[in-house]
């Protein structure tokens, strides 16, 4: 069962690569009237194929492991991005806007990319984590970030139609920035599955913050070395500096070589279209109605905030009451599942009160997901807490 659930995991990886040639073809041949042409429909046909397969991904993994399938980072990562998806047919089939799957599958691929970097195997549960709870939190703020996600795609969208890349200013270079982001999670991907290929691995000896010694594997060159870590493996290279023992010095090695090949694949990039990665993009978004993408990604925030906040914050505390007999600590996760809400709720204010619209909300919306995979990103992997994947 477990094998039959990667295959069709598989498949909606393919089938969501197939849909966005087909979205591709579909800006190509031109829209009028927000009535998708025919690459336009079969490309929102595939995409719901595609989700199906991932669907059936999700229910067979749950009943192989006899609970909800968020439960490391593997998991999380291919939910996470299946929501996305599901936000994505949602808009599609209300607003038509064929750009917004070009955008929006090529990140849920990148999410189940890099979901595959991680094990994969499926593992009993921990005490803490048995519980209903597990199945109501996690999947409801996947849920919510996902949907919060489709809004940081209409944001780039909106600000790569509407930022004059003829000219050098700090919204260019700011632009610039969040494809170089993008870039660098393409690289996560192309250097880990390189290193796996050559089957790279490196033990250590290191002392964890509890003062305990414990044996951790590499399988990137070590950068940044465990705590007091110890190099067990011949031939292997020294990293060139060891980490605090907060700090989960394998993931930050993995955020160091992410980094490392996002910015090489960006510099050719550069090179070879001697252009803005931004500006490569202008001319398949020249067409679009910039109203019509501002209320997309504000349609998204206005959906996904209160799903979110069910999931990060409600039904959050009512859990770490169940599990740690406290409605709140200042577990990093909790921490940053605040910081969130919190920009959001000032997103929303900004909003309707100020009226923030257009470019302004794009940034906003840009931002807030640059916070929602600080704590995906930064806090599961490096920063050692109650909620972080240390394991995965």
């Amino acid at each position: 069962m477990v094998k039959w659930s990667g295959n069709l995991l598989y498949a909606a990886f393919v089938l969501y690569l197939v849909a966005t040639l087909l979205f591709g073809g579909a800006i190509k041949q031109g829209q009028k009237d927000r009535k998708p042409n025919k690459w336009g429909k079969l490309g929102f046909i595939v995409t719901i194929i595609g989700f199906i397969a991932q669907l059936g991904y999700f229910i067979l993994r749950w009943i192989a492991s006899g609970h909800a399938p968020v439960s490391n980072l593997f998991e999380y990562a291919t939910f996470f991005g299946m929501m996305l998806v599901a936000a994505f047919i949602v808009l599609y089939s209300i607003y038509k806007v064929a750009a917004l799957g070009l955008f929006a599958l090529p990140i849920a691929i990148v999410m189940i990319a890099y979901a595959s970097m991680f094990p994969k195997d499926i593992s009993p549960l921990i005490p803490a984590l048995q519980s209903d709870w597990l199945h109501i939190h996690v999947t409801t703020t996947a849920a919510g970030q996902g949907i919060l996600a489709l809004s940081f795609i209409a944001g780039v969208i909106y600000l790569v139609k509407n930022i004059d890349q003829s000219t050098r200013n700090l919204r260019t270079f700011f632009l610039e920035v969040i494809m170089y982001s993008i870039i660098t999670v393409v690289g996560f991907v192309f250097v880990t599955m390189t290193f796996n290929f050559m089957n790279y691995e490196v033990s250590f000896d290191f002392v964890t913050k509890d003062g305990q010694q414990q044996v951790v594997e590499y399988t990137l060159p070590a950068i940044a070395g465990p705590h007091e870590g110890v190099i067990q493996t011949k031939d292997r290279m020294e990293p060139f500096f060891n980490v605090p023992a907060f700090i989960n010095g394998k993931k930050l090695n993995t955020v160091i070589w992410s980094i490392f090949a996002g910015t090489i694949l960006y510099i050719l990039i550069r090179l070879i279209a001697r252009k803005r990665v931004a500006a490569i993009f202008q001319p398949l978004v020249k067409n679009l109605n910039s109203d019509l993408i501002d209320e997309i990604s504000y349609r998204s925030v206005l959906i996904g905030f209160p799903i979110f906040t069910l999931g990060g914050l409600i039904f959050a505390m009512i859990w770490a009451q169940i599990a740690w007999t406290r409605f709140w600590g200042w577990d990093p996760k909790e921490v940053w599942a605040l910081i969130t809400w919190l920009f959001y709720a000032a997103f929303l204010h900004l909003r309707l009160s100020k009226g923030w619209h257009g470019e302004k909300s794009a940034w906003l919306a840009v931002i807030g997901f640059a916070i929602i995979m600080f704590n995906f990103v930064a806090v599961n992997l490096v920063i050692a807490g109650l909620h972080s994947y240390v394991s995965s």
